[in-house]
Formats: structure tokens, sequence, C-alpha cells
């Protein structure tokens, strides 16, 4: 890998046995539930490409205008010749737009969907040779554990588009406590924060007029068909999204059309018309409570950047420094 080439990507650390238990398991609960990390099979991750371009799907622009913005301050403060670690990777596009500014040593793409990143790294390779470059099918949502060709020295742990947001606050500061770990004591965190803003907003964000969320939510039962040899019907659920102001998230769920029972080797359970399956939460913070987090995880010497309506953050923080 350091010598430029592209290796192949490990096994996800979620085997197709415990995603299986995991989907049942969240399925039984008296609130049924599924993971939103199995939002992202390969169409999964298409989609959500294509909800990122949506005119009501505000925060990639956001981000990518605070990144224009102040592109060169953040290099200034992480440096060149990082290991740039890219949690939830995707289509490593992102990334790649600060290659430029960040000059990184080695570039690590993490991602659930396996195939999906190692096809985006591959193809990335090809326009930056001359950065070592690896890509890991890895669930890092319960595992942080990289292999010894990810390097060291200077690791920059870059998670943006308030992926975070995704976790509930203590499961955000154990995730943040494992990228923590992970820094060594010259590393770093690069993240995108969702802040606080008009309801009206948020929820247009995340139930957009062509329909483009409703598809990715509802491929999640897609794909649970074939994690756990299920039979949801997918055209018996609509999608729902919607912001909870009370837990400062948005929320997305899928509601039964009618009532139906839905069976998997070993289990089944009845839904009755208008009961919700939750997908996804993002939780939206204000500045000051996503530093204060990070400062939990260990993280200090926090600078933040946000765009003139401060709807958006990116936060730099470092791991040896005292918060």
């Amino acid at each position: 890998m350091i010598n430029l080439m592209l290796m192949p990507c490990t096994p996800e650390t979620t085997t197709p046995a415990t995603a299986a238990d995991e989907l049942a398991a969240g399925l039984l609960l008296d609130g049924a539930t599924i993971s939103p990390k199995f939002l992202y099979d390969a169409l999964g991750s298409t989609l959500f490409e294509a909800i990122c371009a949506l005119p009501e799907y505000y925060p990639t622009r956001t981000e990518a205008a605070i990144f224009a913005a102040h592109g060169p301050a953040m290099a200034r403060v992480a440096g060149h010749g990082t290991t740039l670690i890219d949690l939830g990777a995707g289509n490593c596009a992102k990334a790649a737009s600060l290659f430029p500014l960040l000059a990184p040593r080695q570039y690590v793409a993490v991602d659930i969907s396996a195939g999906f990143v190692k096809d985006a790294v591959s193809r990335l390779q090809q326009r930056f040779p001359q950065i070592g470059m690896l890509a890991l099918g890895v669930d890092f949502s319960s595992d942080l554990t990289l292999p010894d060709t990810v390097r060291a020295e200077q690791r920059l742990f870059f998670y943006p588009g308030s992926s975070i947001g995704n976790f509930a606050p203590p499961e955000a500061l154990a995730l943040l406590q494992r990228v923590h770990d992970a820094c060594g004591d010259d590393g770093a965190i690069l993240i995108g924060v969702d802040l606080e803003k008009d309801h009206a907003v948020l929820d247009a964000a995340y139930d957009d007029a062509l329909g483009v969320t409703g598809a990715f939510n509802l491929n999640i039962l897609r794909h649970a068909n074939a994690v756990l040899d299920a039979d949801f019907d997918v055209r018996q659920w609509r999608h729902e999204g919607f912001y909870n102001a009370a837990l400062s998230r948005v929320e997305m769920h899928l509601t039964a059309r009618v009532a139906q029972t839905v069976r998997w080797p070993g289990g089944s359970r009845r839904f009755l018309e208008g009961e919700r399956i939750h997908t996804e939460n993002s939780y939206k913070y204000r500045v000051a409570d996503a530093v204060g987090l990070l400062a939990r995880a260990g993280f200090g010497a926090a600078q933040v950047w946000t765009d003139p309506a401060s709807w958006f953050a990116v936060i730099h923080a470092k791991a040896g420094a005292a918060p």
C-alpha cells in the first residue's frame, strides 16, 4: 500500500451471520428498528450520492462551501503528509477535494460498503498515483482496529457530512473515544457537524419532493431481505422523515401501509397498519455542544469554521492536546 498500490478490501467486520442476528434483534424490539448502517449497500450508497445533489439537501453543498472558503486554513492546522483516514468514505469525493491542500502521504478509505469503496479508491488511485491508498470494508461503528498497513504517524481522521449525528450522544461519545484512541499522540480529527436550524429546512432535507430520500430509506428493506432472507414487500411501506424538536434530531422511519406479517428463517413479526420501523436519527448540534463532545472524548485545541448562516460547522481538534 505504501508502495502506491491499491490494497484489496478486508472482509467487513459485520459478518453475514452477525448482520442477520442484528437485524432480527432490531425488528423484534417493541419499537422496531434497523440500524442506519444497513442503508449503505451498493444501491443505497448510489442513492445517497443522488441525495447529496438535491436542492433540499443542504449539508453537502454547505460543508463543501466551508471547505472551499477555509480549506487553506484547515491545511495549515492539519499539516501536510498526514495519514488521512476517511470514515464512511463512500465515493471518496469529499476527501479527494482536499488532496491538493492536505497532500496526504497515505489515504485510507473506510466504509461498510466494501465493494463500493474499493471501486471508488481504484478510480481515485489513477488520479493521484503519488498517494498511497488503502480501501477497508469495515463497520467502524463498533470497531476501529486498523491493520498494520495504516501508517501510525500523523493520523488525521476525516469524518465529514455530520455522520456523527447518526449516533445518539452516548454512542457518538464512544465512537469519538475510539477515534481518539486510534489517533496516537500526534493525531487529530477533522469532522463535519450539522447545526440546529429552522425546522422547515430540516424537514425538507430528509423528505425531498422527488422522493429520492424515500427510495434510499425503502432500500433498507430490500437489503434486509438479502441479509436476513426476509420477505419485506417494499411496496407496502412508505418513508417518513421529520424533525423531533424535543430530541434535537431528524428521524427517519418506514411506516406500514397495511397490516402485514414479515417472516425470516427462525422468526417473524406482525406489523399493524401505521406501525413504524425506525431507521435513522440525525442529531443537530450547537457549536459549543459539539466542541464539548470532542473534549469529553479527549480532543482539544479545537478550531471551528462555519458558513455565513451558521447551518454547518467543520471542526479540527487534536488528540494530543489537553481538552
